[in-house]
């Protein structure tokens, strides 16, 4: 079964392909009608990302736009992006939790 991974929350999809597609699509379509009721804006993104599941070039873009966020999230909002899974890396590349300035300092 495939799944698409944001931020720590792992979202389930429909094994087939052409049902991945149909939904990405749709989605899509349904976005551009986001000014009706019940329709919105928000299922554009949310339509590539399923479809960024299957087709390489939206994959791309999707990959681009994490890279890009992650480290402006960790700038601004760190307890955010600890929390959607953007955690800060150490040089060995284990990640470790936000400690906000608050939080008195404690040796390793």
């Amino acid at each position: 079964m495939r799944s698409i991974k944001l931020g720590n929350k792992t979202m389930p999809l429909p094994a087939s392909r052409l049902a991945r597609m149909g939904i990405g699509i749709a989605l899509i379509l349904g976005g551009f009608l986001g000014f009706l009721p019940i329709l919105g804006f928000w299922m554009v993104p949310l339509g590539l990302i399923i479809l960024s599941v299957d087709v390489p070039v939206v994959r791309r873009w999707r990959r681009q736009a994490s890279v890009w966020i992650g480290p402006r999230l960790r700038a601004r909002f760190p307890w955010l992006a600890d929390h959607l899974g953007f955690a800060n890396a150490d040089s060995n590349g284990e990640t470790r939790p936000y400690r906000s300035r608050n939080s008195p300092d404690t040796p390793d």
